[in-house]
Protein backbone atom coordinates (compact mmCIF):
# COMPACT_ATOMS: atom_id res chain seq x y z
CA UNK A 1 0.00 0.00 0.00
CA UNK A 2 1.53 3.17 -1.09
CA UNK A 3 1.09 5.45 2.35
CA UNK A 4 3.64 7.10 4.50
CA UNK A 5 2.94 4.15 6.92
CA UNK A 6 6.01 4.65 9.09
CA UNK A 7 7.89 7.57 8.17
CA UNK A 8 6.93 9.51 11.10
CA UNK A 9 8.99 6.83 13.12
CA UNK A 10 12.18 7.23 11.92
CA UNK A 11 11.84 11.00 10.15
CA UNK A 12 11.07 14.65 11.40
CA UNK A 13 7.96 15.52 9.58
CA UNK A 14 10.18 18.22 7.63
CA UNK A 15 11.79 15.11 6.23
CA UNK A 16 8.49 13.85 5.33
CA UNK A 17 7.16 16.85 3.34
CA UNK A 18 10.54 16.52 1.77
CA UNK A 19 9.94 12.58 0.32
CA UNK A 20 6.16 13.87 -0.73
CA UNK A 21 7.97 16.94 -2.55
CA UNK A 22 9.75 14.46 -4.55
CA UNK A 23 6.96 12.24 -4.95
CA UNK A 24 5.15 15.24 -6.33
CA UNK A 25 7.63 16.60 -8.83
CA UNK A 26 6.59 14.16 -11.46
CA UNK A 27 3.67 15.33 -11.18
CA UNK A 28 1.45 18.97 -12.46
CA UNK A 29 2.34 20.99 -9.57
CA UNK A 30 0.63 21.98 -7.15
CA UNK A 31 -0.55 25.36 -5.92
CA UNK A 32 -0.49 26.67 -2.68
CA UNK A 33 -3.91 26.25 -0.52
CA UNK A 34 -5.51 29.49 -0.47
CA UNK A 35 -5.40 31.56 2.58
CA UNK A 36 -7.18 30.68 5.76
CA UNK A 37 -9.78 32.89 6.63
CA UNK A 38 -12.20 30.91 8.36
CA UNK A 39 -12.01 31.95 12.54
CA UNK A 40 -9.96 34.92 11.65
CA UNK A 41 -6.62 32.96 10.46
CA UNK A 42 -4.28 35.01 8.15
CA UNK A 43 -1.28 33.29 5.97
CA UNK A 44 -0.81 30.20 4.52
CA UNK A 45 1.39 28.93 7.81
CA UNK A 46 -1.66 28.10 9.80
CA UNK A 47 -2.34 25.52 6.66
CA UNK A 48 0.58 24.48 5.37
CA UNK A 49 -0.86 20.93 4.87
CA UNK A 50 -3.07 21.98 2.22
CA UNK A 51 -2.52 21.33 -1.21
CA UNK A 52 -4.26 22.34 -4.40
CA UNK A 53 -7.39 20.26 -5.16
CA UNK A 54 -7.19 18.34 -8.19
CA UNK A 55 -10.28 18.49 -10.48
CA UNK A 56 -8.48 16.07 -13.17
CA UNK A 57 -6.86 12.69 -12.31
CA UNK A 58 -2.69 13.81 -13.06
CA UNK A 59 -1.47 12.46 -16.43
CA UNK A 60 1.13 9.62 -16.17
CA UNK A 61 3.97 9.63 -18.73
CA UNK A 62 3.23 7.09 -21.72
CA UNK A 63 3.58 3.11 -21.70
CA UNK A 64 6.61 1.84 -22.45
CA UNK A 65 7.89 -1.51 -21.97
CA UNK A 66 10.61 -2.58 -18.94
CA UNK A 67 13.74 -4.45 -19.40
CA UNK A 68 15.01 -6.77 -17.25
CA UNK A 69 19.00 -6.22 -16.96
CA UNK A 70 21.32 -9.03 -15.85
CA UNK A 71 18.57 -11.27 -14.80
CA UNK A 72 17.48 -9.22 -12.04
CA UNK A 73 13.91 -7.48 -11.93
CA UNK A 74 13.98 -4.51 -9.99
CA UNK A 75 10.49 -3.59 -8.45
CA UNK A 76 8.96 -1.04 -5.70
CA UNK A 77 7.18 -0.87 -2.64
CA UNK A 78 6.61 0.94 0.47
CA UNK A 79 7.19 0.48 3.95
CA UNK A 80 4.15 -1.69 4.69
CA UNK A 81 3.66 -5.27 6.61
CA UNK A 82 1.47 -6.22 3.53
CA UNK A 83 4.56 -6.57 1.27
CA UNK A 84 5.87 -9.61 3.76
CA UNK A 85 5.49 -12.64 1.56
CA UNK A 86 7.54 -10.99 -1.52
CA UNK A 87 10.31 -9.84 1.25
CA UNK A 88 10.28 -13.03 2.80
CA UNK A 89 10.53 -14.93 -0.41
CA UNK A 90 13.38 -12.59 -1.26
CA UNK A 91 15.28 -13.17 1.80
CA UNK A 92 15.44 -9.45 2.06
CA UNK A 93 15.55 -6.59 -0.31
CA UNK A 94 18.63 -7.34 -2.68
CA UNK A 95 19.20 -9.67 -4.99
CA UNK A 96 19.97 -12.78 -3.74
CA UNK A 97 21.43 -15.71 -5.79
CA UNK A 98 19.18 -17.80 -2.70
CA UNK A 99 15.99 -16.77 -3.27
CA UNK A 100 12.89 -18.77 -4.06
CA UNK A 101 12.95 -16.39 -7.05
CA UNK A 102 16.66 -17.42 -8.16
CA UNK A 103 16.68 -21.18 -7.18
CA UNK A 104 13.36 -21.81 -8.44
CA UNK A 105 12.59 -19.32 -11.44
CA UNK A 106 16.07 -18.25 -12.31
CA UNK A 107 15.87 -14.69 -11.85
CA UNK A 108 16.82 -11.91 -8.70
CA UNK A 109 14.66 -9.81 -7.69
CA UNK A 110 16.01 -6.42 -6.16
CA UNK A 111 12.92 -4.60 -4.23
CA UNK A 112 13.31 -0.67 -4.06
CA UNK A 113 11.92 0.60 -0.92
CA UNK A 114 9.96 4.18 -1.89
CA UNK A 115 6.83 6.18 -0.47
CA UNK A 116 6.53 7.54 -3.90
CA UNK A 117 3.08 7.16 -6.19
CA UNK A 118 5.86 6.11 -8.91
CA UNK A 119 3.24 5.26 -11.43
CA UNK A 120 4.45 7.08 -14.06
CA UNK A 121 7.96 5.23 -13.53
CA UNK A 122 6.04 2.16 -13.64
CA UNK A 123 3.99 3.11 -16.33
CA UNK A 124 7.06 3.96 -18.60
CA UNK A 125 9.31 1.34 -17.99
CA UNK A 126 11.47 2.42 -15.34
CA UNK A 127 10.85 -0.36 -12.69
CA UNK A 128 8.45 -3.71 -13.49
CA UNK A 129 6.20 -3.87 -11.03
CA UNK A 130 4.89 -2.38 -7.85
CA UNK A 131 2.00 -2.85 -5.82
CA UNK A 132 -1.14 -0.55 -4.63
CA UNK A 133 -5.25 -0.97 -3.84
CA UNK A 134 -8.04 -1.97 -6.11
CA UNK A 135 -9.69 1.89 -6.49
CA UNK A 136 -6.40 3.44 -7.31
CA UNK A 137 -6.84 1.52 -10.49
CA UNK A 138 -10.49 2.34 -10.88
CA UNK A 139 -8.90 6.29 -10.61
CA UNK A 140 -5.71 6.13 -13.22
CA UNK A 141 -7.91 3.99 -15.80
CA UNK A 142 -6.83 3.48 -19.56
CA UNK A 143 -3.70 5.45 -18.97
CA UNK A 144 -2.37 2.79 -16.93
CA UNK A 145 -0.28 0.17 -18.63
CA UNK A 146 -0.23 -2.31 -16.07
CA UNK A 147 -1.26 -5.94 -15.38
CA UNK A 148 -2.52 -7.30 -12.64
CA UNK A 149 -1.89 -11.01 -11.94
CA UNK A 150 -2.43 -11.53 -7.74
CA UNK A 151 -4.08 -10.17 -5.38
CA UNK A 152 -1.16 -9.24 -2.09
CA UNK A 153 -3.48 -9.23 0.41
CA UNK A 154 -6.31 -6.73 2.73
CA UNK A 155 -5.20 -4.17 5.17
CA UNK A 156 -7.32 -4.80 8.46
CA UNK A 157 -6.59 -1.85 10.43
CA UNK A 158 -4.50 0.59 9.09
CA UNK A 159 -6.92 3.26 7.55
CA UNK A 160 -9.32 4.81 9.62
CA UNK A 161 -11.63 7.90 9.67
CA UNK A 162 -10.73 9.89 13.20
CA UNK A 163 -13.61 12.74 14.02
CA UNK A 164 -14.80 15.01 16.85
CA UNK A 165 -16.21 12.99 19.71
CA UNK A 166 -19.57 14.21 19.31
CA UNK A 167 -19.64 11.84 15.71
CA UNK A 168 -21.34 9.05 15.77
CA UNK A 169 -21.72 7.58 12.69
CA UNK A 170 -21.37 8.88 9.07
CA UNK A 171 -24.46 10.43 8.15
CA UNK A 172 -23.76 12.51 10.69
CA UNK A 173 -20.91 14.07 8.24
CA UNK A 174 -23.25 15.59 6.23
CA UNK A 175 -22.69 19.64 5.58
CA UNK A 176 -19.27 19.09 7.34
CA UNK A 177 -15.90 19.13 6.25
CA UNK A 178 -12.76 16.62 6.53
CA UNK A 179 -9.09 16.77 5.57
CA UNK A 180 -7.71 13.76 3.61
CA UNK A 181 -5.05 13.11 0.68
CA UNK A 182 -6.42 12.83 -2.59
CA UNK A 183 -6.54 9.73 -5.11
CA UNK A 184 -5.30 7.51 -2.21
CA UNK A 185 -7.17 4.57 -0.49
CA UNK A 186 -7.94 6.77 2.53
CA UNK A 187 -9.89 9.24 0.00
CA UNK A 188 -11.53 6.19 -1.35
CA UNK A 189 -12.23 4.63 2.38
CA UNK A 190 -14.41 7.92 3.07
CA UNK A 191 -16.32 8.23 -0.40
CA UNK A 192 -16.96 4.23 -0.01
CA UNK A 193 -18.94 5.42 3.10
CA UNK A 194 -20.50 8.26 2.24
CA UNK A 195 -22.13 6.56 -1.08
CA UNK A 196 -23.25 3.64 1.18
CA UNK A 197 -24.83 6.37 3.26
CA UNK A 198 -26.48 7.81 0.25
CA UNK A 199 -24.28 10.98 0.82
CA UNK A 200 -22.61 12.60 -1.59
CA UNK A 201 -18.70 14.42 -1.45
CA UNK A 202 -17.91 17.65 -2.41
CA UNK A 203 -14.35 18.87 -3.17
CA UNK A 204 -13.11 22.43 -1.56
CA UNK A 205 -10.60 24.23 -3.05
CA UNK A 206 -9.90 25.44 0.65
CA UNK A 207 -10.93 25.82 4.34
CA UNK A 208 -12.46 29.29 3.66
CA UNK A 209 -14.48 28.07 0.84
CA UNK A 210 -18.35 27.44 2.07
CA UNK A 211 -19.19 23.95 3.00
CA UNK A 212 -21.82 22.15 0.92
CA UNK A 213 -24.90 21.76 3.82
CA UNK A 214 -26.25 18.49 1.63
CA UNK A 215 -22.70 17.10 0.96
CA UNK A 216 -19.09 15.55 2.83
CA UNK A 217 -16.77 17.65 1.86
CA UNK A 218 -13.13 17.36 1.43
CA UNK A 219 -10.38 19.09 1.45
CA UNK A 220 -6.71 17.68 0.81
CA UNK A 221 -3.42 17.70 2.09
CA UNK A 222 -0.10 16.29 0.68
CA UNK A 223 -0.18 13.32 2.47
CA UNK A 224 -2.69 11.92 5.10
CA UNK A 225 -0.05 12.53 8.40
CA UNK A 226 -1.00 15.81 7.23
CA UNK A 227 -4.50 15.69 7.13
CA UNK A 228 -4.13 14.35 10.78
CA UNK A 229 -1.65 17.06 11.98
CA UNK A 230 -4.21 19.94 10.83
CA UNK A 231 -7.35 18.40 12.09
CA UNK A 232 -5.16 17.90 15.69
CA UNK A 233 -4.13 21.81 15.28
CA UNK A 234 -8.01 22.50 14.49
CA UNK A 235 -8.76 20.72 17.74
CA UNK A 236 -6.32 21.88 19.86
CA UNK A 237 -6.95 25.75 19.09
CA UNK A 238 -10.50 25.36 19.72
CA UNK A 239 -11.48 26.27 15.85
CA UNK A 240 -14.37 24.36 14.29
CA UNK A 241 -13.58 23.96 10.61
CA UNK A 242 -12.98 20.63 10.31
CA UNK A 243 -14.90 17.76 12.18
CA UNK A 244 -12.53 14.93 11.22
CA UNK A 245 -9.29 13.65 8.93
CA UNK A 246 -8.99 10.30 7.12
CA UNK A 247 -5.52 9.24 7.54
CA UNK A 248 -3.63 5.83 8.42
CA UNK A 249 -1.83 3.90 11.52
CA UNK A 250 -0.03 5.04 13.34
CA UNK A 251 -1.12 8.78 12.47
CA UNK A 252 -4.95 7.49 13.58
CA UNK A 253 -4.09 6.44 17.27
CA UNK A 254 -1.41 9.66 17.97
CA UNK A 255 -4.18 12.37 17.08
CA UNK A 256 -7.01 10.71 19.25
CA UNK A 257 -4.45 10.37 22.20
CA UNK A 258 -3.59 14.00 21.37
CA UNK A 259 -6.52 15.24 21.56
CA UNK A 260 -7.46 15.40 24.96
CA UNK A 261 -11.00 13.61 24.42
CA UNK A 262 -12.19 15.57 21.61
CA UNK A 263 -11.74 13.08 19.01
CA UNK A 264 -12.13 9.69 18.42
CA UNK A 265 -11.47 6.69 15.88
CA UNK A 266 -15.02 6.47 14.15
CA UNK A 267 -13.88 3.49 11.71
CA UNK A 268 -10.82 1.91 10.40
CA UNK A 269 -10.87 -0.97 7.82
CA UNK A 270 -10.06 -3.60 10.53
CA UNK A 271 -13.74 -5.44 9.93
CA UNK A 272 -14.40 -3.27 6.28
CA UNK A 273 -12.28 -5.07 4.07
CA UNK A 274 -12.26 -2.60 0.88
CA UNK A 275 -9.05 -1.69 1.06
CA UNK A 276 -7.05 -4.58 -1.06
CA UNK A 277 -3.06 -4.67 -2.36
CA UNK A 278 -2.29 -6.57 -5.62
CA UNK A 279 0.24 -6.94 -7.63
CA UNK A 280 1.12 -4.42 -10.38
CA UNK A 281 3.38 -5.66 -13.23
CA UNK A 282 4.47 -3.13 -16.21
CA UNK A 283 2.01 -4.31 -18.99
CA UNK A 284 4.78 -4.16 -21.81
CA UNK A 285 7.51 -6.60 -19.78
CA UNK A 286 4.46 -8.65 -18.14
CA UNK A 287 3.47 -9.79 -22.38
CA UNK A 288 7.10 -10.39 -23.09
CA UNK A 289 8.33 -12.41 -19.92
CA UNK A 290 5.20 -14.38 -18.86
CA UNK A 291 7.79 -16.72 -16.76
CA UNK A 292 8.71 -14.08 -14.89
CA UNK A 293 5.36 -13.16 -14.09
CA UNK A 294 4.66 -16.57 -12.82
CA UNK A 295 7.40 -16.17 -10.89
CA UNK A 296 6.59 -13.15 -8.73
CA UNK A 297 3.35 -14.50 -8.01
CA UNK A 298 4.85 -18.11 -6.98
CA UNK A 299 7.26 -16.35 -4.60
CA UNK A 300 4.33 -14.30 -3.15
CA UNK A 301 2.15 -17.07 -2.52
CA UNK A 302 4.58 -18.92 -0.71
CA UNK A 303 5.72 -15.85 0.96
CA UNK A 304 2.44 -15.31 1.76
CA UNK A 305 2.06 -18.67 3.34
CA UNK A 306 5.32 -18.82 5.37
CA UNK A 307 4.18 -15.82 7.30
CA UNK A 308 0.85 -17.20 7.60
CA UNK A 309 2.08 -19.96 9.10
CA UNK A 310 4.58 -18.29 11.08
CA UNK A 311 4.27 -14.80 11.71
CA UNK A 312 6.76 -14.79 14.48
CA UNK A 313 9.46 -16.41 12.91
CA UNK A 314 9.52 -13.72 10.03
CA UNK A 315 8.88 -10.57 11.97
CA UNK A 316 12.38 -10.06 12.68
CA UNK A 317 13.43 -9.57 9.07
CA UNK A 318 10.61 -7.22 8.22
CA UNK A 319 12.08 -4.92 11.39
CA UNK A 320 15.48 -5.91 9.75
CA UNK A 321 14.70 -4.13 6.31
CA UNK A 322 12.38 -1.95 7.53
CA UNK A 323 14.00 -0.19 10.49
CA UNK A 324 11.75 -1.29 12.84
CA UNK A 325 11.97 -1.40 16.60
CA UNK A 326 11.86 -5.35 17.81
CA UNK A 327 8.56 -6.72 18.26
CA UNK A 328 7.23 -3.73 16.36
CA UNK A 329 6.98 -6.54 12.87
CA UNK A 330 4.38 -8.80 15.11
CA UNK A 331 2.19 -5.93 15.62
CA UNK A 332 2.25 -4.65 12.01
CA UNK A 333 1.88 -8.19 10.66
CA UNK A 334 -1.71 -7.95 12.47
CA UNK A 335 -3.03 -5.47 10.49
CA UNK A 336 -2.74 -7.15 7.31
CA UNK A 337 -4.42 -10.66 5.86
CA UNK A 338 -1.86 -12.13 3.31
CA UNK A 339 -4.09 -13.76 0.64
CA UNK A 340 -3.20 -17.27 -0.57
CA UNK A 341 -4.38 -19.12 -3.72
CA UNK A 342 -8.24 -19.65 -3.25
CA UNK A 343 -8.46 -16.50 -1.84
CA UNK A 344 -6.66 -15.12 -4.91
CA UNK A 345 -9.29 -17.01 -7.01
CA UNK A 346 -12.46 -15.64 -4.57
CA UNK A 347 -11.26 -12.33 -5.12
CA UNK A 348 -10.79 -11.86 -8.83
CA UNK A 349 -14.26 -13.83 -9.16
CA UNK A 350 -16.33 -12.16 -7.06
CA UNK A 351 -17.38 -15.32 -4.84
CA UNK A 352 -15.50 -14.16 -2.26
CA UNK A 353 -18.17 -13.72 0.89
CA UNK A 354 -16.00 -12.04 3.83
CA UNK A 355 -14.58 -9.21 2.27
CA UNK A 356 -14.58 -6.65 -1.23
CA UNK A 357 -14.00 -8.58 -4.32
CA UNK A 358 -11.38 -6.65 -7.07
CA UNK A 359 -14.50 -6.20 -9.53
CA UNK A 360 -16.74 -4.41 -6.74
CA UNK A 361 -14.05 -2.46 -5.15
CA UNK A 362 -13.17 -1.45 -8.75
CA UNK A 363 -16.42 -0.45 -9.61
CA UNK A 364 -17.19 1.04 -6.13
CA UNK A 365 -14.12 3.33 -6.55
CA UNK A 366 -15.98 4.87 -10.08
CA UNK A 367 -19.41 5.29 -8.59
CA UNK A 368 -17.84 6.82 -5.51
CA UNK A 369 -15.30 9.33 -7.42
CA UNK A 370 -18.12 9.69 -9.94
CA UNK A 371 -18.05 11.16 -13.44
CA UNK A 372 -16.65 14.54 -11.96
CA UNK A 373 -13.28 12.88 -11.91
CA UNK A 374 -13.23 9.49 -13.54
CA UNK A 375 -14.72 10.85 -16.90
CA UNK A 376 -13.95 7.88 -19.33
CA UNK A 377 -13.94 4.80 -17.01
CA UNK A 378 -11.97 1.41 -18.10
CA UNK A 379 -13.77 -1.56 -17.42
CA UNK A 380 -11.71 -3.76 -14.61
CA UNK A 381 -10.92 -6.78 -17.07
CA UNK A 382 -8.46 -4.62 -18.45
CA UNK A 383 -6.24 -5.34 -15.99
CA UNK A 384 -6.84 -8.49 -14.78
CA UNK A 385 -4.93 -11.33 -15.97
CA UNK A 386 -5.00 -14.96 -14.12
CA UNK A 387 -2.55 -17.06 -15.84
CA UNK A 388 0.18 -16.98 -13.38
CA UNK A 389 -2.36 -18.10 -10.70
CA UNK A 390 -3.67 -20.64 -12.88
CA UNK A 391 -0.14 -21.96 -13.23
CA UNK A 392 0.24 -22.30 -9.53
CA UNK A 393 -3.35 -23.95 -9.33
CA UNK A 394 -1.58 -26.40 -11.52
CA UNK A 395 1.53 -27.08 -9.87
CA UNK A 396 -0.19 -28.44 -6.70
CA UNK A 397 2.14 -26.38 -4.83
CA UNK A 398 -0.97 -24.81 -3.08
CA UNK A 399 -3.64 -27.62 -2.84
CA UNK A 400 -5.15 -27.77 0.75
CA UNK A 401 -5.50 -23.77 0.92
CA UNK A 402 -8.90 -22.59 1.93
CA UNK A 403 -10.44 -19.24 2.24
CA UNK A 404 -9.89 -18.08 5.73
CA UNK A 405 -10.94 -14.53 6.23
CA UNK A 406 -12.83 -13.99 9.58
CA UNK A 407 -13.95 -10.78 11.50
CA UNK A 408 -11.13 -9.54 14.30
CA UNK A 409 -13.45 -9.61 17.57
CA UNK A 410 -12.72 -7.56 20.25
CA UNK A 411 -14.78 -7.71 23.60
CA UNK A 412 -18.79 -8.33 22.75
CA UNK A 413 -18.68 -8.99 18.79
CA UNK A 414 -21.29 -7.09 16.88
CA UNK A 415 -24.78 -5.91 18.01
CA UNK A 416 -27.43 -3.76 16.86
CA UNK A 417 -27.50 -1.20 19.78
CA UNK A 418 -26.06 2.06 20.17
CA UNK A 419 -25.21 3.74 17.12
CA UNK A 420 -24.50 1.83 13.46
CA UNK A 421 -21.78 3.08 11.27
CA UNK A 422 -24.45 4.07 8.88
CA UNK A 423 -27.89 4.47 8.20
CA UNK A 424 -29.69 4.89 4.80
CA UNK A 425 -33.23 4.54 3.86
CA UNK A 426 -34.35 2.51 0.80
CA UNK A 427 -37.66 2.75 -1.05
CA UNK A 428 -38.98 -0.83 -1.07
CA UNK A 429 -41.72 -0.96 -3.66
CA UNK A 430 -44.37 -3.68 -1.73
CA UNK A 431 -48.24 -4.40 -3.56
CA UNK A 432 -50.74 -2.43 -2.12
CA UNK A 433 -51.43 -2.76 1.45
CA UNK A 434 -49.19 -6.06 1.85
CA UNK A 435 -45.87 -6.86 2.47
CA UNK A 436 -45.37 -8.93 -0.44
CA UNK A 437 -42.08 -7.26 -2.25
CA UNK A 438 -42.78 -6.83 -5.78
CA UNK A 439 -40.03 -8.83 -7.33
CA UNK A 440 -40.96 -7.81 -10.99
CA UNK A 441 -39.79 -3.86 -9.92
CA UNK A 442 -35.67 -4.14 -10.97
CA UNK A 443 -35.03 -1.35 -8.30
CA UNK A 444 -35.99 -4.13 -5.45
CA UNK A 445 -33.51 -6.43 -6.62
CA UNK A 446 -30.85 -3.72 -6.99
CA UNK A 447 -31.77 -2.70 -3.20
CA UNK A 448 -31.37 -6.59 -1.72
CA UNK A 449 -28.21 -7.05 -3.31
CA UNK A 450 -26.73 -3.58 -2.26
CA UNK A 451 -27.53 -4.82 1.31
CA UNK A 452 -25.98 -8.01 0.66
CA UNK A 453 -22.89 -5.75 -0.06
CA UNK A 454 -22.47 -4.10 3.33
CA UNK A 455 -22.49 -7.28 4.98
CA UNK A 456 -20.02 -8.82 2.33
CA UNK A 457 -17.03 -6.55 2.78
CA UNK A 458 -17.40 -6.58 6.34
CA UNK A 459 -17.02 -10.21 8.05
CA UNK A 460 -18.97 -9.90 11.61
CA UNK A 461 -21.05 -6.66 10.64
CA UNK A 462 -24.76 -6.93 11.16
CA UNK A 463 -27.70 -5.11 9.65
CA UNK A 464 -31.30 -3.85 11.73
CA UNK A 465 -33.59 -3.93 9.15
CA UNK A 466 -36.30 -0.97 10.35
CA UNK A 467 -39.80 -0.85 8.46
CA UNK A 468 -41.40 2.29 8.04
CA UNK A 469 -44.78 2.78 6.89
CA UNK A 470 -46.83 6.09 5.40
CA UNK A 471 -48.69 8.30 7.83
CA UNK A 472 -50.74 10.57 5.13
CA UNK A 473 -54.26 8.31 6.20
CA UNK A 474 -53.99 9.95 9.99
CA UNK A 475 -56.12 12.01 9.72
CA UNK A 476 -58.54 10.41 7.40
CA UNK A 477 -58.15 7.57 10.64
CA UNK A 478 -59.01 10.37 13.17
CA UNK A 479 -62.15 11.37 11.49
CA UNK A 480 -63.51 8.13 11.16
CA UNK A 481 -63.20 6.68 14.37
CA UNK A 482 -61.68 9.14 16.63
CA UNK A 483 -58.42 8.82 18.74
CA UNK A 484 -59.37 5.10 19.28
CA UNK A 485 -59.47 4.44 15.77
CA UNK A 486 -55.92 5.85 15.30
CA UNK A 487 -54.68 3.67 17.66
CA UNK A 488 -56.34 0.50 16.28
CA UNK A 489 -54.94 1.55 12.88
CA UNK A 490 -51.66 2.91 14.63
CA UNK A 491 -50.62 -0.94 15.77
CA UNK A 492 -51.90 -2.74 12.13
CA UNK A 493 -49.15 -0.21 10.96
CA UNK A 494 -46.67 -1.18 13.42
CA UNK A 495 -47.71 -5.15 12.38
CA UNK A 496 -47.32 -4.18 8.72
CA UNK A 497 -43.98 -2.36 8.92
CA UNK A 498 -42.48 -5.02 10.53
CA UNK A 499 -43.54 -7.57 8.99
CA UNK A 500 -41.79 -5.72 5.71
CA UNK A 501 -38.43 -5.49 6.93
CA UNK A 502 -39.09 -9.75 7.94
CA UNK A 503 -39.82 -9.68 4.16
CA UNK A 504 -36.89 -7.90 3.26
CA UNK A 505 -34.87 -10.81 5.81
CA UNK A 506 -36.47 -13.30 4.21
CA UNK A 507 -35.16 -12.36 0.92
CA UNK A 508 -31.77 -11.77 1.98
CA UNK A 509 -31.65 -15.55 3.04
CA UNK A 510 -32.94 -17.01 0.36
CA UNK A 511 -31.53 -15.06 -2.41
CA UNK A 512 -28.19 -13.95 -1.62
CA UNK A 513 -27.48 -16.51 1.06
CA UNK A 514 -27.05 -14.09 3.68
CA UNK A 515 -26.43 -15.66 7.07
CA UNK A 516 -30.02 -14.97 8.90
CA UNK A 517 -28.13 -14.28 12.25
CA UNK A 518 -26.45 -11.02 10.75
CA UNK A 519 -30.14 -9.88 9.94
CA UNK A 520 -32.41 -8.23 13.07
CA UNK A 521 -35.73 -6.22 12.19
CA UNK A 522 -38.23 -4.09 14.47
CA UNK A 523 -40.87 -2.62 13.40
CA UNK A 524 -41.57 1.48 13.32
CA UNK A 525 -45.17 1.87 11.92
CA UNK A 526 -45.76 5.59 11.24
CA UNK A 527 -43.85 7.08 14.33
CA UNK A 528 -40.78 8.14 12.16
CA UNK A 529 -41.65 9.74 9.26
CA UNK A 530 -38.62 11.53 7.15
CA UNK A 531 -40.73 13.80 4.21
CA UNK A 532 -43.98 15.41 3.58
CA UNK A 533 -43.75 12.94 0.57
CA UNK A 534 -46.29 10.37 1.40
CA UNK A 535 -44.15 7.59 -0.78
CA UNK A 536 -40.66 8.35 0.70
CA UNK A 537 -42.58 7.30 4.05
CA UNK A 538 -42.93 3.80 2.98
CA UNK A 539 -39.30 2.34 3.42
CA UNK A 540 -36.97 0.41 5.33
CA UNK A 541 -34.46 1.93 6.99
CA UNK A 542 -30.80 0.16 6.98
CA UNK A 543 -28.66 0.56 9.94
CA UNK A 544 -25.08 -1.19 9.66
CA UNK A 545 -23.18 -1.79 12.71
CA UNK A 546 -19.36 -2.90 12.29
CA UNK A 547 -17.19 -4.63 14.88
CA UNK A 548 -14.08 -2.26 16.05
Amino acid sequence: MKKLLSLVRAVARTAVASVVAVALAALPPFAPAARAQGDGLKGLAADAELVETRTEVPRLLPAAAYEMKDGVVVIELSEYAGYAGLIVANGGLAPNPESLFAKKHGFQLKINLSEEESWSALNSGKIAASATTADVLAVYGRQFGVTVPAQIGFSRGADGIVVRSDIKRINQLKGKTLATAQFTEADFFLRYLAQEAGLAVAMLPDLAAKPDPDKINLVYCADAFGAGDLFLRDLKAGRTRLAGCITWAPKTTEVVDASEGKATLLTTNRNLLVVADVLLVNKGFAQAHPEVVAGLVDGLLEGNRQVRDAPDAHAALLEKVFGWEKGEGRGELAKVHLSNLPENFAFFSGAIDAAGSFGGIYQSAVYAYGAELIKNPADSDRFVDLKALKAAEASGAYAGQKVAIAPIQTAGGASVEGDPLLTKDIRFFFEPNSATLDQKVQKNLDDLAAIARLLQVSPGSTVLLRGHVDNAMINDFRKQGGEPFVRQMALKAMELSKNRANEIRRLLVERHQVDAARLETVGRGWDEPTSKVSDENRRVEVQWFTIE
